[in-house]
């Protein structure tokens, strides 16, 4: 049933000035992220973002790479890419978790980042999720990383006051004032 259920994508945010991307992705399973990287460049292409990518052994390395980039502050925002298959053992959850808390733990710092990696429980699952012409996870986390950059961008040079009332509304998702009833 839930998969009749359709997916609504924020249209992509424009710029006024450049945007610079980096794009780190473990190719563990070079072909989950070849289609990742094809899907994120179309999307920053589309966006007019330029991209540079690095990649890293495994899922675990992302965060690490991403915290290393941000420290030197030559890019807007970053595109974590990789493909994390379930096995026989509990590593699966650790490199799941870990990644993940690490790309969150990032991202409350104020880094721009959109989270691709996959976690699937078999290859199946990932070939279609990484499809740039299927699900596009790769294209939806460079569009995740460039609405928190156009979000914060936006949010850039105002005080408490003035982000409490915006100038201008940027919607990312849901209702703008709360849900509406309880």
């Amino acid at each position: 049933m839930a998969a009749s259920i359709e997916h609504y994508q924020l249209p992509l945010p424009a710029f006024r000035d450049a945007v610079r991307l980096l794009i780190v992705v473990s190719p563990y399973y070079r072909q989950i992220a070849d289609g990742m990287i094809e899907g994120a460049r179309a999307v920053a292409a589309a966006a007019g973002a330029t991209v540079d990518l690095v990649e890293v052994p495994g899922a675990l390395e992302i965060p690490t790479a991403i915290g290393l980039a941000a420290s030197r502050n030559l890019y807007d925002g970053y595109v974590a890419l990789g493909c994390v298959i379930r096995g026989e053992t509990t590593h699966y959850d650790t490199v799941c978790n870990d990644s993940s808390r690490g790309i969150t733990l990032l991202g409350l710092q104020g880094h721009c980042i959109g989270n691709g990696i996959l976690t699937v429980e078999n290859t199946d699952q990932a070939v279609v999720r990484a499809d740039p012409k299927g699900q596009n996870k790769g294209g939806g986390a460079a569009a995740a990383a460039l609405h928190l950059i156009a979000l914060k961008r936006g949010w850039a040079g105002q005080g408490v006051a003035a982000a409490a009332v915006p100038r201008d509304v940027t919607r990312l998702a849901g209702e703008i004032d709360g849900p509406r009833g309880a």
